[in-house]
């Protein structure tokens, strides 16, 4: 019989693990395969390892890996696949957002020959008209920025085949972002919409200053398309000046006169500033991604595992 195995990576959950296992042992395909269940502890400061440890030492379908520091939920996710042994690796969240009734359709999709089975979670139609358009247009510049088209819902809750898994551990990027790399891979893809459930308990990790700082990150993991629109930017500043000199020219002979010529000069010179210093900061970070790269250094560590040795 076939193995599934299913990552979790978990930061400060510790009051999800049990309910967590115990729907996905409900909603799990026993009938047809066999399962392993890999939590990644991604250096959870409450009593998360301590469940996971208690669970696992009576059920050997439960295995984790604790990290001997928080590396983040992308670098955890990694450290999940790269010890998963399944013939397919299923990844979801801890907070039980992911239903676990949506396994087995996960599995139904990947029996049909897909490669990766992604979810899709459909739009809260409650939300504010303001935060759905805006949450439109974050995807359209995210994709033509980043050059590769993720669709509007998909987070880290998806199926990947062996040999899907086995391609992306031999990935060693210092800066990851999973759910642009899992469309650039290509192979044969299909999408199951969900709704997604409240989170069960505790306060979720994404706040808006984390999401910014993901999408920024993998946009430059992705692309150096933010470079080439540096280059247009400053292309299109110089013609309009071009555009402007006989305006400029103008303005000072005697017989005219400019209104607050004082802070428009001052406001030009602000504004070019900032100009200057987002292209610098663009190209600094691109910089400082390949200073950190080239140092080689793992992207996380494991502290303690009742894994079997895998490598």
């Amino acid at each position: 019989m076939r193995t599934i195995s299913i990552v979790i990576p978990a930061y400060n959950e510790e009051k999800n693990i049990t309910p967590l296992i115990a729907s996905i042992k409900e909603h799990f395909p026993h009938d047809r395969y066999q399962y392993e269940l890999i939590f990644v502890d991604d250096g959870s400061k409450d009593a998360t390892l301590t469940q996971i440890e208690e669970v696992a030492k009576h059920d050997e379908h439960v295995f984790y890996l604790e990290l001997s520091r928080n590396f983040g939920h992308q670098n955890a996710l990694k450290a999940g696949l790269d010890y998963a042994t399944g013939d397919a690796v299923i990844s979801m969240d801890c907070d039980m957002q992911h239903p676990p009734h949506l396994l087995n359709s996960l599995i139904e999709k990947w029996e049909e020959g897909y490669d990766i089975v992604y979810t899709r979670r459909e739009e809260n139609q409650s939300a504010s008209f303001l935060k759905r358009k805006s949450g439109n247009a974050y995807y359209r510049i995210f994709n033509w920025l980043a050059e590769v088209n993720i669709e509007k819902g998909t987070a880290d809750f998806r199926l990947m085949d062996r040999r899907v898994v086995d391609i992306f551990t031999q990935f060693n990027e210092d800066d990851l972002f999973i759910r642009g790399l899992v469309p650039w891979m290509g192979f044969k893809q299909a999408a199951i919409d969900y709704h997604p459930n409240e989170r069960l308990s505790g306060k979720t990790k994404y706040s808006f200053r984390k999401m910014a700082v993901l999408a920024i990150s993998g946009i430059t993991s992705l692309s150096i398309r933010p470079l080439y629109a540096a280059i247009y930017l400053g292309l299109t500043i110089s013609a309009l000046a071009l555009i402007a000199t006989p305006f400029v020219i103008l303005s000072f002979q005697p017989r005219h006169h400019i209104v607050f010529i004082w802070a428009s000069l001052l406001l030009t010179i602000v504004f070019f500033g900032g100009l200057q210093l987002t292209v610098m900061g663009t190209i600094g970070l691109y910089i400082g991604k390949t200073f950190m790269q080239v140092k080689h250094r793992p992207t996380y560590i494991v502290r303690n595992s009742n894994l079997p040795d895998k490598h």
